[in-house]
């Protein structure tokens, strides 16, 4: 992919200092999660997916949860259009959006729960949601051997 050269000298310092990882709104998650007594990975491949990551991974129960910058991946409350090399950004944050579409339903077609959520996004809700998610899955794991051990006696 071809760069333009930045707008400014201030634009091209800000960029260099973007994360794509251990944002501010992933630790503070990842936090609460471990304070809760989840174990998870993070940054964990996807599967099938050279390049891609899980923010936080809960490989046992496939359940991928990614925490999506506003900015980066078009939060429709939140996203701006920058003006300088508009078509340029245009082109590369609908990039974004179509790779998070995509990765999205690769997990989701390989068994994987995806839940996405937005960096403003208060830390608590998320991980009160993530929470929730584990359970059903446990649960549904728990039905599932209940299942096949009765299946197995017949």
């Amino acid at each position: 992919m071809h760069q333009p050269p930045p707008s400014s000298p201030n634009v091209a310092a800000r960029m260099s200092r973007q994360t794509n990882r251990d944002t501010g709104a992933e630790r503070a998650v990842r936090q609460l999660l471990h304070a809760s007594g989840h174990r998870y990975r993070i940054h964990y491949p996807v599967p099938g997916m050279p390049r891609r990551k899980i923010d936080i991974a809960f490989p046992g129960s496939k359940l991928a949860i990614l925490i999506d910058g506003c900015f980066w991946h078009g939060c429709p409350e939140h996203a701006t259009s920058p003006k300088a090399n508009a078509a340029w950004w245009r082109s590369k944050l609908d990039r974004n959006k179509a790779r998070d579409r995509e990765t999205s339903l690769h997990l989701e077609a390989e068994g994987w729960t995806v839940l996405r959520f937005w960096e403003h996004e208060h830390p608590e809700a998320v991980a009160e949601a993530v929470a929730h998610a584990r359970e059903a899955a446990r649960s549904a794991k728990t039905e599932q051997r209940a299942a096949s051990r009765h299946d197995g006696h017949h």
